[in-house]
């Protein structure tokens, strides 16, 4: 283990930027989706009403919870922590250390240590920035965290075991996480955003003004993907946009582990651009590679918004 920080208030990180509320911001993609869906109720009969319906009950149902004390979040804390209530033994940490399941971290008199292995150590930088925030009011402990995109502890495991990620299903006992890479840490979309993905406070207001400036009817149907080789089965996407680019508008863009023309198939990286600069065109093409590994590609037909 080597120490985090130095010690007590003085390891404590500046402030993090305010993060304002935005509450009503997923009603107003939800109106803006309305907005747009009428026009294609009529092209296909009873189809889109199911889907309006669910939409107008879920409207009328929202009630915005206040992000000042966290009220948000009380019903995902509560289920994650569920299957620990009795406590978390020495025994069982040791085993959740001794599976490599994640990073392990420990906190002795607010000082913070970290194992020297971690899988993504940009991404343990931003686990990192978030700790030192609150490492003055944070009593002696220790924990494993998650940084891979996928979670560990699926729920047919017995005894479930404490393991933090920010990315689950319903199918998983792991403890969810605040994902970091907004604001700090990997990975990092150069040059926009150097030291992660951006801020997603900021990041929706400008889907909203771009869903604005680019209504349905100015989109492109081409299917658009902009992203970096992460793994192999993307190749597909790439080299099919390259035989006939009016189908698919797909580049891989630069990351981390970018070495050369070779791991774009001989050809520059495009430039990362900003998600609202999708907006333009009404399929978007992503992939989940999730569980088991097993990448689905799929294309989402885009409404409103990136």
């Amino acid at each position: 283990f080597r120490p985090r920080c130095r010690s007590g208030g003085s390891a404590v990180a500046p402030p993090a930027m305010e993060r304002p509320a935005h509450s009503q911001l997923g009603l107003r993609l939800l109106l803006l989706l309305l907005s747009l869906v009428p026009g294609r109720q009529k092209e296909s009969g009873s189809t889109w009403k199911v889907f309006i319906d669910q939409i107008n009950r879920s409207l009328e149902n929202y009630e915005p919870c206040s992000s000042q004390n966290c009220s948000c979040y009380h019903g995902v804390i509560e289920e994650d922590l569920t299957p620990f209530r009795g406590g978390i033994s020495r025994k069982v940490m040791v085993e959740v250390v001794r599976r490599k399941l994640g990073t392990h971290y420990q906190i002795i008199k607010h000082r913070l240590y970290r194992e020297n292995d971690c899988m993504f150590p940009s991404r343990c930088s931003g686990v990192e920035h978030f700790i030192l925030e609150v490492i003055g009011r944070l009593p002696d402990m220790e924990m494993v965290i998650n940084v891979r995109d996928y979670p560990q502890v699926p729920k047919w495991m017995e005894p479930a075991i404490p393991v933090f990620s920010f990315s689950k299903t319903s199918e998983y006992h792991d403890i969810m996480y605040p994902a970091w890479t907004f604001w700090e840490g990997g990975p990092a979309v150069w040059p926009i955003y150097p030291t992660g993905l951006g801020r997603w406070d900021l990041f929706r207001e400008e889907l909203v003004r771009s869903a604005v400036q680019w209504p349905w009817k100015k989109k492109n149907s081409t299917a658009y993907f902009r992203g970096s080789r992460t793994s192999p089965e993307r190749d597909p996407l790439i080299l099919l946009s390259r035989k006939n680019p009016k189908l698919v508008d797909a580049e891989y863009t630069k990351n981390q582990a970018w070495k050369s023309m070779k791991d774009n198939h001989r050809k520059p990286a495009e430039k990362n651009l900003k998600h609202a600069n999708h907006s333009h065109s009404k399929n978007i093409a992503t992939w989940v590679e999730f569980q088991s590994r097993v990448p689905v590609s799929y294309v989402m037909n885009v409404e409103s918004v990136a």
